[in-house]
Protein backbone atom coordinates (compact mmCIF):
# COMPACT_ATOMS: atom_id res chain seq x y z
CA UNK A 1 0.00 0.00 0.00
CA UNK A 2 1.68 3.29 -0.86
CA UNK A 3 1.83 5.60 1.96
CA UNK A 4 -0.11 9.44 1.53
CA UNK A 5 2.21 11.78 2.77
CA UNK A 6 1.35 15.49 3.10
CA UNK A 7 1.53 18.26 0.21
CA UNK A 8 3.73 20.02 2.62
CA UNK A 9 7.66 18.99 1.89
CA UNK A 10 9.32 21.51 3.78
CA UNK A 11 11.61 19.27 6.34
CA UNK A 12 12.30 19.91 10.59
CA UNK A 13 15.27 22.55 9.61
CA UNK A 14 14.69 25.61 11.71
CA UNK A 15 12.31 28.52 9.70
CA UNK A 16 14.43 31.09 8.35
CA UNK A 17 12.68 34.09 7.26
CA UNK A 18 12.96 35.26 4.16
CA UNK A 19 11.72 37.36 1.06
CA UNK A 20 9.69 34.46 0.19
CA UNK A 21 8.35 33.39 3.34
CA UNK A 22 8.31 36.54 5.38
CA UNK A 23 7.87 36.70 9.19
CA UNK A 24 4.86 38.53 9.28
CA UNK A 25 1.56 38.80 11.17
CA UNK A 26 -0.14 35.84 9.11
CA UNK A 27 2.53 33.55 10.64
CA UNK A 28 2.54 34.85 13.91
CA UNK A 29 -0.85 34.61 14.21
CA UNK A 30 -0.63 30.90 12.59
CA UNK A 31 1.42 30.00 16.12
CA UNK A 32 -1.30 31.00 18.52
CA UNK A 33 -4.44 29.68 16.39
CA UNK A 34 -1.96 26.07 16.55
CA UNK A 35 -0.45 26.86 20.16
CA UNK A 36 -3.00 28.20 21.23
CA UNK A 37 -7.01 29.57 21.18
CA UNK A 38 -5.74 32.14 18.83
CA UNK A 39 -4.97 35.84 20.39
CA UNK A 40 -5.73 39.65 20.57
CA UNK A 41 -4.05 42.50 18.25
CA UNK A 42 -1.63 43.16 20.98
CA UNK A 43 -0.11 39.54 21.64
CA UNK A 44 0.32 39.39 17.39
CA UNK A 45 1.48 42.74 17.72
CA UNK A 46 4.47 41.50 20.52
CA UNK A 47 4.88 38.58 18.60
CA UNK A 48 5.92 40.03 15.39
CA UNK A 49 8.62 42.14 17.58
CA UNK A 50 9.91 38.63 18.63
CA UNK A 51 11.97 36.24 16.54
CA UNK A 52 10.26 33.19 15.34
CA UNK A 53 12.78 30.71 17.78
CA UNK A 54 12.05 33.45 20.57
CA UNK A 55 8.04 33.01 20.21
CA UNK A 56 7.50 29.84 20.31
CA UNK A 57 10.60 29.35 23.52
CA UNK A 58 7.79 31.86 24.93
CA UNK A 59 4.90 30.11 24.42
CA UNK A 60 6.09 26.78 25.11
CA UNK A 61 7.88 27.83 28.46
CA UNK A 62 5.20 29.81 29.88
CA UNK A 63 2.99 26.79 29.49
CA UNK A 64 5.36 24.69 30.77
CA UNK A 65 6.12 26.48 34.01
CA UNK A 66 3.00 27.93 35.19
CA UNK A 67 1.59 26.70 38.43
CA UNK A 68 -0.84 24.03 38.58
CA UNK A 69 -4.37 24.89 38.54
CA UNK A 70 -5.19 25.57 42.29
CA UNK A 71 -6.15 22.40 44.07
CA UNK A 72 -9.88 22.22 44.46
CA UNK A 73 -11.46 21.62 48.17
CA UNK A 74 -13.48 18.86 46.98
CA UNK A 75 -10.08 16.95 45.64
CA UNK A 76 -10.01 13.82 48.06
CA UNK A 77 -13.91 14.06 49.02
CA UNK A 78 -15.30 10.76 48.95
CA UNK A 79 -19.69 10.29 49.38
CA UNK A 80 -18.87 10.30 53.30
CA UNK A 81 -17.08 13.46 53.37
CA UNK A 82 -20.19 15.26 51.57
CA UNK A 83 -22.87 13.09 53.65
CA UNK A 84 -20.39 14.33 57.11
CA UNK A 85 -21.09 17.87 56.55
CA UNK A 86 -24.65 17.28 55.35
CA UNK A 87 -24.17 17.96 51.43
CA UNK A 88 -26.06 16.75 48.86
CA UNK A 89 -23.62 14.13 47.21
CA UNK A 90 -25.17 14.61 43.58
CA UNK A 91 -25.69 18.10 43.87
CA UNK A 92 -21.92 19.19 45.10
CA UNK A 93 -20.47 16.50 42.29
CA UNK A 94 -22.22 18.18 39.52
CA UNK A 95 -20.92 21.85 40.87
CA UNK A 96 -17.10 20.26 41.45
CA UNK A 97 -17.69 19.33 37.56
CA UNK A 98 -18.80 22.42 36.58
CA UNK A 99 -16.12 24.48 38.77
CA UNK A 100 -13.07 22.27 36.75
CA UNK A 101 -15.09 22.62 33.57
CA UNK A 102 -14.68 26.35 33.77
CA UNK A 103 -11.19 26.11 34.96
CA UNK A 104 -10.17 24.80 31.99
CA UNK A 105 -11.99 27.07 29.66
CA UNK A 106 -10.27 29.82 31.58
CA UNK A 107 -6.48 28.19 31.19
CA UNK A 108 -7.88 28.12 27.55
CA UNK A 109 -7.99 32.40 27.60
CA UNK A 110 -4.68 32.48 30.22
CA UNK A 111 -2.37 29.92 29.21
CA UNK A 112 -3.45 28.23 25.70
CA UNK A 113 -0.54 25.67 24.98
CA UNK A 114 -0.97 24.05 28.69
CA UNK A 115 -5.13 24.09 27.92
CA UNK A 116 -4.53 22.62 24.82
CA UNK A 117 -1.65 19.93 25.61
CA UNK A 118 -4.73 18.42 28.65
CA UNK A 119 -7.25 18.56 26.05
CA UNK A 120 -4.94 16.37 23.46
CA UNK A 121 -3.79 13.67 26.54
CA UNK A 122 -7.18 13.46 27.47
CA UNK A 123 -8.28 12.71 23.83
CA UNK A 124 -5.33 10.29 24.18
CA UNK A 125 -5.28 8.36 27.37
CA UNK A 126 -9.09 8.34 26.87
CA UNK A 127 -11.39 8.22 29.94
CA UNK A 128 -15.44 9.16 30.10
CA UNK A 129 -16.57 10.47 32.96
CA UNK A 130 -19.87 8.94 32.73
CA UNK A 131 -18.17 5.37 33.56
CA UNK A 132 -16.70 6.77 37.22
CA UNK A 133 -18.74 9.63 37.65
CA UNK A 134 -16.95 10.88 40.92
CA UNK A 135 -15.38 14.26 40.89
CA UNK A 136 -12.17 13.35 43.10
CA UNK A 137 -11.27 10.56 40.09
CA UNK A 138 -11.92 13.68 37.80
CA UNK A 139 -9.60 16.04 39.36
CA UNK A 140 -7.13 13.52 39.99
CA UNK A 141 -7.15 12.02 36.21
CA UNK A 142 -7.04 15.46 35.29
CA UNK A 143 -4.04 17.06 37.56
CA UNK A 144 -2.32 14.03 36.28
CA UNK A 145 -2.46 14.83 32.70
CA UNK A 146 -1.90 18.56 33.44
CA UNK A 147 1.28 17.56 35.88
CA UNK A 148 2.92 15.74 32.62
CA UNK A 149 1.19 17.79 29.47
CA UNK A 150 4.55 19.26 28.61
CA UNK A 151 6.95 16.90 30.62
CA UNK A 152 8.23 13.16 30.03
CA UNK A 153 5.41 11.18 28.04
CA UNK A 154 6.90 7.79 30.08
CA UNK A 155 6.22 9.29 33.19
CA UNK A 156 2.40 10.62 31.72
CA UNK A 157 2.32 6.43 30.55
CA UNK A 158 3.11 5.53 33.65
CA UNK A 159 0.79 8.29 36.25
CA UNK A 160 -2.36 7.83 34.06
CA UNK A 161 -2.58 3.99 34.06
CA UNK A 162 -2.80 4.31 37.61
CA UNK A 163 -5.59 7.06 38.11
CA UNK A 164 -8.80 5.96 39.57
CA UNK A 165 -10.20 6.92 36.30
CA UNK A 166 -8.24 5.03 34.26
CA UNK A 167 -8.60 1.85 36.47
CA UNK A 168 -12.38 2.12 36.86
CA UNK A 169 -12.80 2.95 32.79
CA UNK A 170 -10.46 0.28 31.08
CA UNK A 171 -11.25 -2.55 33.72
CA UNK A 172 -8.14 -2.20 35.38
CA UNK A 173 -10.15 -2.72 38.41
CA UNK A 174 -11.98 -5.71 37.31
CA UNK A 175 -8.26 -7.10 36.60
CA UNK A 176 -7.13 -9.57 39.14
CA UNK A 177 -5.74 -12.79 40.08
CA UNK A 178 -7.38 -16.16 38.51
CA UNK A 179 -9.47 -13.82 37.01
CA UNK A 180 -7.84 -11.56 34.02
CA UNK A 181 -9.47 -8.11 32.23
CA UNK A 182 -7.31 -7.67 29.36
CA UNK A 183 -8.55 -4.48 28.35
CA UNK A 184 -6.20 -2.11 29.41
CA UNK A 185 -3.17 -3.92 28.02
CA UNK A 186 -4.74 -4.10 25.18
CA UNK A 187 -5.68 -0.56 24.86
CA UNK A 188 -2.00 0.45 26.44
CA UNK A 189 -0.49 -0.88 23.55
CA UNK A 190 -3.01 -0.01 20.42
CA UNK A 191 -4.17 3.11 21.56
CA UNK A 192 -1.63 4.63 23.86
CA UNK A 193 1.72 3.89 23.07
CA UNK A 194 2.13 1.78 19.37
CA UNK A 195 -0.56 1.90 17.62
CA UNK A 196 -2.84 -0.93 16.04
CA UNK A 197 -1.16 -4.23 15.41
CA UNK A 198 2.42 -2.42 15.90
CA UNK A 199 4.90 -4.70 17.86
CA UNK A 200 2.71 -6.80 19.86
CA UNK A 201 0.86 -9.85 19.71
CA UNK A 202 -2.24 -11.33 21.68
CA UNK A 203 0.51 -13.38 23.98
CA UNK A 204 1.86 -9.76 24.86
CA UNK A 205 -1.34 -8.46 26.31
CA UNK A 206 -2.25 -11.94 27.73
CA UNK A 207 1.36 -11.49 30.06
CA UNK A 208 1.24 -7.93 30.53
CA UNK A 209 -2.69 -8.32 31.94
CA UNK A 210 -1.37 -10.70 34.05
CA UNK A 211 1.20 -7.99 35.48
CA UNK A 212 -1.22 -5.56 35.34
CA UNK A 213 -3.64 -7.19 38.27
CA UNK A 214 -3.58 -6.14 42.06
CA UNK A 215 -5.41 -2.70 41.58
CA UNK A 216 -8.95 -3.96 43.03
CA UNK A 217 -9.54 -2.75 46.29
CA UNK A 218 -11.14 0.33 47.90
CA UNK A 219 -13.66 1.20 50.84
CA UNK A 220 -16.48 2.38 48.82
CA UNK A 221 -17.74 3.39 44.90
CA UNK A 222 -16.04 6.67 45.77
CA UNK A 223 -12.87 6.04 47.10
CA UNK A 224 -9.16 5.78 45.54
CA UNK A 225 -8.72 2.45 44.60
CA UNK A 226 -5.36 0.92 45.74
CA UNK A 227 -2.81 -2.21 45.06
CA UNK A 228 -3.83 -5.51 46.54
CA UNK A 229 -1.05 -7.71 46.77
CA UNK A 230 -2.59 -10.86 47.52
CA UNK A 231 -5.01 -9.85 44.13
CA UNK A 232 -1.60 -9.82 41.97
CA UNK A 233 -0.23 -12.81 39.94
CA UNK A 234 3.09 -13.78 40.92
CA UNK A 235 3.53 -16.13 38.18
CA UNK A 236 6.48 -15.73 36.13
CA UNK A 237 5.22 -13.72 32.55
CA UNK A 238 7.27 -13.23 29.48
CA UNK A 239 6.30 -9.38 27.95
CA UNK A 240 8.48 -8.57 24.67
CA UNK A 241 11.01 -11.43 25.22
CA UNK A 242 11.39 -10.25 28.86
CA UNK A 243 10.72 -13.05 31.54
CA UNK A 244 10.19 -12.61 35.50
CA UNK A 245 7.40 -12.26 37.93
CA UNK A 246 7.00 -8.72 36.46
CA UNK A 247 4.46 -6.24 37.95
CA UNK A 248 2.61 -2.91 36.67
CA UNK A 249 6.25 -0.73 36.94
CA UNK A 250 7.98 -3.67 34.86
CA UNK A 251 5.05 -3.53 31.98
CA UNK A 252 5.89 0.47 31.47
CA UNK A 253 9.98 -0.37 31.98
CA UNK A 254 10.15 -3.16 30.01
CA UNK A 255 7.76 -1.81 26.91
CA UNK A 256 10.12 1.70 26.82
CA UNK A 257 12.94 -0.57 26.69
CA UNK A 258 11.90 -2.68 23.62
CA UNK A 259 9.82 -0.37 21.55
CA UNK A 260 10.86 3.23 21.98
CA UNK A 261 11.20 3.49 18.18
CA UNK A 262 7.73 2.56 17.62
CA UNK A 263 6.21 4.52 20.70
CA UNK A 264 7.94 7.65 19.38
CA UNK A 265 6.86 7.28 15.94
CA UNK A 266 2.90 6.89 17.36
CA UNK A 267 2.94 9.40 19.39
CA UNK A 268 4.99 12.05 17.35
CA UNK A 269 2.18 10.93 14.25
CA UNK A 270 -0.75 12.49 16.79
CA UNK A 271 1.02 14.80 17.68
CA UNK A 272 1.61 16.30 14.26
CA UNK A 273 -2.21 15.42 13.27
CA UNK A 274 -3.10 17.70 15.88
CA UNK A 275 -0.83 20.66 15.40
CA UNK A 276 0.12 20.76 11.61
CA UNK A 277 -2.21 18.68 9.28
CA UNK A 278 -4.43 15.49 9.31
CA UNK A 279 -2.66 14.68 6.43
CA UNK A 280 1.28 12.84 7.57
CA UNK A 281 4.33 13.31 6.33
CA UNK A 282 6.07 10.57 7.17
CA UNK A 283 9.53 12.07 6.84
CA UNK A 284 8.80 14.66 9.02
CA UNK A 285 7.26 12.62 11.64
CA UNK A 286 10.02 10.14 11.60
CA UNK A 287 12.35 13.27 12.03
CA UNK A 288 10.37 13.76 14.82
CA UNK A 289 10.45 10.91 16.31
CA UNK A 290 14.44 10.60 16.24
CA UNK A 291 13.87 13.77 18.78
CA UNK A 292 11.30 11.93 20.68
CA UNK A 293 13.02 8.61 21.31
CA UNK A 294 15.97 10.62 23.08
CA UNK A 295 14.24 11.22 26.27
CA UNK A 296 10.62 11.55 25.71
CA UNK A 297 10.66 15.09 26.48
CA UNK A 298 6.98 16.49 25.14
CA UNK A 299 8.37 19.91 25.15
CA UNK A 300 11.41 18.93 23.13
CA UNK A 301 9.92 17.39 20.27
CA UNK A 302 7.27 20.34 20.43
CA UNK A 303 9.86 22.88 20.18
CA UNK A 304 11.77 21.10 17.40
CA UNK A 305 8.10 20.60 15.27
CA UNK A 306 6.87 24.35 15.94
CA UNK A 307 10.14 25.76 15.08
CA UNK A 308 10.23 24.28 11.28
CA UNK A 309 10.15 24.95 8.20
CA UNK A 310 7.30 23.04 7.86
CA UNK A 311 5.02 23.95 10.49
CA UNK A 312 5.62 27.31 8.92
CA UNK A 313 5.16 26.32 5.16
CA UNK A 314 2.42 28.90 3.95
CA UNK A 315 0.50 25.30 3.23
CA UNK A 316 0.33 24.41 6.92
CA UNK A 317 -1.44 27.70 7.09
CA UNK A 318 -5.69 27.00 7.07
CA UNK A 319 -5.41 22.93 6.81
CA UNK A 320 -6.94 22.64 9.90
CA UNK A 321 -11.09 22.65 10.92
CA UNK A 322 -11.44 24.21 13.96
CA UNK A 323 -13.06 21.72 16.92
CA UNK A 324 -16.02 23.67 19.13
CA UNK A 325 -13.69 24.58 21.66
CA UNK A 326 -11.37 25.72 19.12
CA UNK A 327 -14.19 27.94 17.75
CA UNK A 328 -15.15 29.40 20.67
CA UNK A 329 -12.15 30.58 22.36
CA UNK A 330 -10.79 31.90 19.36
CA UNK A 331 -13.54 34.14 19.06
CA UNK A 332 -13.13 35.01 22.67
CA UNK A 333 -9.26 35.53 22.71
CA UNK A 334 -9.48 37.61 19.25
CA UNK A 335 -12.21 39.81 20.41
CA UNK A 336 -11.48 39.75 23.77
CA UNK A 337 -15.49 41.03 23.82
CA UNK A 338 -16.12 40.70 28.02
CA UNK A 339 -19.26 38.17 28.25
CA UNK A 340 -21.62 37.47 31.16
CA UNK A 341 -20.49 34.13 33.86
CA UNK A 342 -23.67 32.25 33.33
CA UNK A 343 -23.09 32.86 29.42
CA UNK A 344 -19.67 31.48 30.03
CA UNK A 345 -20.53 28.38 31.91
CA UNK A 346 -23.45 27.81 29.00
CA UNK A 347 -20.62 27.01 26.09
CA UNK A 348 -20.58 24.03 27.34
CA UNK A 349 -24.02 23.16 26.20
CA UNK A 350 -22.94 24.77 23.01
CA UNK A 351 -20.07 22.39 22.46
CA UNK A 352 -21.73 19.56 23.19
CA UNK A 353 -24.53 20.54 20.61
CA UNK A 354 -21.40 20.63 18.44
CA UNK A 355 -20.35 17.28 19.27
CA UNK A 356 -17.64 18.29 21.75
CA UNK A 357 -18.80 17.36 25.59
CA UNK A 358 -15.63 18.30 27.87
CA UNK A 359 -14.81 14.74 29.96
CA UNK A 360 -16.70 12.84 27.18
CA UNK A 361 -14.70 11.69 25.05
CA UNK A 362 -16.84 9.62 22.35
CA UNK A 363 -14.95 6.61 22.65
CA UNK A 364 -11.31 4.96 24.32
CA UNK A 365 -10.23 5.92 20.62
CA UNK A 366 -11.13 9.91 21.07
CA UNK A 367 -12.51 12.53 19.25
CA UNK A 368 -10.50 12.08 15.37
CA UNK A 369 -11.09 15.88 14.81
CA UNK A 370 -11.30 17.63 11.78
CA UNK A 371 -13.17 16.71 9.19
CA UNK A 372 -15.45 14.56 11.53
CA UNK A 373 -16.08 18.16 13.47
CA UNK A 374 -18.35 19.46 10.06
CA UNK A 375 -21.82 18.35 8.92
CA UNK A 376 -24.67 19.60 7.68
CA UNK A 377 -26.30 19.67 11.06
CA UNK A 378 -23.13 20.74 13.08
CA UNK A 379 -22.08 23.49 10.14
CA UNK A 380 -25.51 25.01 10.91
CA UNK A 381 -25.32 24.63 14.35
CA UNK A 382 -21.93 26.53 14.86
CA UNK A 383 -23.40 29.61 12.89
CA UNK A 384 -26.60 29.23 15.16
CA UNK A 385 -24.77 29.49 18.17
CA UNK A 386 -22.58 31.83 17.29
CA UNK A 387 -25.28 34.58 16.18
CA UNK A 388 -26.02 33.92 19.83
CA UNK A 389 -22.68 34.91 21.09
CA UNK A 390 -22.47 37.73 18.43
CA UNK A 391 -25.77 39.03 19.75
CA UNK A 392 -24.77 38.56 22.96
CA UNK A 393 -21.69 41.43 22.90
CA UNK A 394 -24.27 43.58 21.31
CA UNK A 395 -26.98 43.56 24.06
CA UNK A 396 -24.37 43.65 27.12
CA UNK A 397 -20.95 45.62 25.85
CA UNK A 398 -22.03 47.01 22.72
CA UNK A 399 -19.15 49.35 22.98
CA UNK A 400 -16.73 46.64 23.13
CA UNK A 401 -17.80 46.40 19.28
CA UNK A 402 -16.60 50.01 18.41
CA UNK A 403 -13.64 49.77 20.61
CA UNK A 404 -12.85 46.40 18.86
CA UNK A 405 -13.08 47.89 15.13
CA UNK A 406 -10.28 50.86 16.37
CA UNK A 407 -7.84 48.23 17.73
CA UNK A 408 -7.98 46.03 14.22
CA UNK A 409 -7.67 48.82 12.17
CA UNK A 410 -5.66 51.49 14.11
CA UNK A 411 -9.10 53.69 14.07
CA UNK A 412 -8.88 53.92 10.02
CA UNK A 413 -11.78 56.25 8.87
CA UNK A 414 -11.99 53.77 5.46
CA UNK A 415 -14.41 51.17 5.45
CA UNK A 416 -12.69 48.55 3.33
CA UNK A 417 -9.19 48.88 5.71
CA UNK A 418 -11.31 48.23 8.81
CA UNK A 419 -13.40 45.66 7.42
CA UNK A 420 -10.22 43.95 5.80
CA UNK A 421 -8.76 44.04 9.45
CA UNK A 422 -11.31 42.65 11.40
CA UNK A 423 -11.66 39.58 8.61
CA UNK A 424 -8.06 38.82 8.86
CA UNK A 425 -8.03 38.66 12.30
CA UNK A 426 -10.42 35.56 11.98
CA UNK A 427 -9.22 34.01 8.50
CA UNK A 428 -5.62 31.89 8.43
CA UNK A 429 -6.29 32.58 4.79
CA UNK A 430 -6.80 35.21 2.10
CA UNK A 431 -10.47 35.22 1.35
CA UNK A 432 -10.97 34.16 -2.25
CA UNK A 433 -11.34 37.10 -4.56
CA UNK A 434 -11.11 40.99 -4.41
CA UNK A 435 -14.98 40.93 -4.98
CA UNK A 436 -15.37 38.82 -1.78
CA UNK A 437 -13.76 41.19 0.68
CA UNK A 438 -15.45 43.73 -1.67
CA UNK A 439 -18.92 42.24 -0.47
CA UNK A 440 -17.91 41.82 3.28
CA UNK A 441 -17.29 45.92 3.21
CA UNK A 442 -20.19 46.60 1.22
CA UNK A 443 -21.93 44.64 4.46
CA UNK A 444 -20.08 46.67 6.70
CA UNK A 445 -20.70 49.95 5.22
CA UNK A 446 -24.62 49.08 5.85
CA UNK A 447 -26.91 51.87 5.19
CA UNK A 448 -24.76 55.23 5.74
CA UNK A 449 -24.87 56.92 2.56
CA UNK A 450 -21.99 56.52 0.63
CA UNK A 451 -20.64 59.78 0.32
CA UNK A 452 -20.12 59.82 3.60
CA UNK A 453 -17.24 57.52 3.32
CA UNK A 454 -15.90 59.40 0.29
CA UNK A 455 -15.58 62.20 1.99
CA UNK A 456 -14.16 60.91 4.70
CA UNK A 457 -17.35 62.22 7.05
CA UNK A 458 -17.60 58.83 8.50
CA UNK A 459 -15.60 57.81 11.38
CA UNK A 460 -15.40 54.49 13.91
CA UNK A 461 -17.12 57.43 16.52
CA UNK A 462 -20.13 57.15 14.70
CA UNK A 463 -23.49 55.81 16.51
CA UNK A 464 -23.84 53.09 13.81
CA UNK A 465 -20.08 51.22 14.09
CA UNK A 466 -21.04 49.06 16.99
CA UNK A 467 -23.90 47.74 14.49
CA UNK A 468 -22.08 47.84 11.85
CA UNK A 469 -19.60 45.72 13.22
CA UNK A 470 -22.28 42.81 14.12
CA UNK A 471 -23.33 42.87 10.76
CA UNK A 472 -19.89 42.05 9.33
CA UNK A 473 -19.18 39.51 12.32
CA UNK A 474 -22.38 37.95 11.30
CA UNK A 475 -21.40 37.96 7.58
CA UNK A 476 -17.67 36.52 8.79
CA UNK A 477 -18.91 33.81 10.79
CA UNK A 478 -20.99 32.01 7.64
CA UNK A 479 -17.68 32.24 5.31
CA UNK A 480 -15.82 29.09 5.04
CA UNK A 481 -12.45 29.97 6.34
CA UNK A 482 -13.84 30.98 9.39
CA UNK A 483 -13.92 27.33 10.47
CA UNK A 484 -10.38 26.75 9.39
CA UNK A 485 -7.41 27.74 11.89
Amino acid sequence: MAVITSCITSSLQPYVPSTENPWNKERVRHVYRRLSYDASKADIDNGLLLSPSELINQLVDESKDTPALPTPSWADFTYFDYQNMGLDFDDETQANHQELRMSLKNLMLTTGLKARMIMFWSNHFVTRLEDYYTSNHLYEYYATLEQHALGNFKDLTSDVGLTSAMLLYLNGFQNRKNNPNENYARELYELFTLGVDNGYTQTDITETAKALTGYNDREHWTAPITFNPDKFDDSTKTIFTQVGNWGYDDVIRILFEEKSPLIASHICRKLYTYFVSPTPNEDVISEMASVFEIDFNISTVLKSLFKSEHFFDSKSIGVQIKSPYDMFMSYLNVTRFSIEPDYFEGFQWFTSTLGQTMFEPIDVAGWQGDKDWINSSTLTGRWRILEWVVWHTWENYTEELRTFAKRSSDNSNDPYIVAKSIIDRFMPLNLHTAEDYQTATDIFKHDVPENYYEDGIWNLDWDSVPFQVILLLLHLIKIPEFQLK
